[in-house]
C-alpha cells in the first residue's frame, strides 16, 4: 500500500501524468463518438472539448482520481500500471469531472 507521501510522489511523476493525459484524450474521444442519447451527453461533450483543448490540465485533476482508486497498490505498482488499467481508472472517474 502506497503511503500518502508516495501518492504525492506518484502525482508528481511526469511519465504517469503524461499517461493519464493520454488516457483522458482516449476517454474524450469515446465521448465524442458516443450516441447523443447517452445520459448527460451534453455535459460529457463539454468535458471532452476541454480535454482536447488541454490534456495536461485535465490530467492535473484526473491523476488524483487515478491515485485514489489505486491507493491499495504500492508506488511501484502504480507507476508501472498498464495503459489498460490506467484507462479503466480514468473512464471510471469521468463522471466526477463532467
Amino acid at each position: 500500500m502506497a503511503t500518502y507521501v508516495e501518492l504525492m510522489e506518484c502525482q508528481a511523476d511526469a511519465t504517469l501524468r503524461q499517461r493519464v493525459a493520454a488516457a483522458c484524450v482516449v476517454a474524450a474521444e469515446a465521448i465524442r463518438v458516443e450516441p447523443g442519447a447517452t445520459n448527460d451527453h451534453a455535459n460529457r461533450l463539454l468535458w471532452a472539448k476541454k480535454v482536447f483543448a488541454s490534456p495536461t490540465i485535465a490530467a492535473d485533476s484526473m491523476v488524483w482520481a487515478v491515485l485514489a482508486q489505486n491507493k491499495a497498490a504500492t508506488k511501484a505498482q502504480i507507476l508501472s500500471a498498464t495503459d489498460a488499467s490506467l484507462q479503466t481508472a480514468v473512464d471510471a472517474a469521468v463522471a466526477v469531472f463532467v
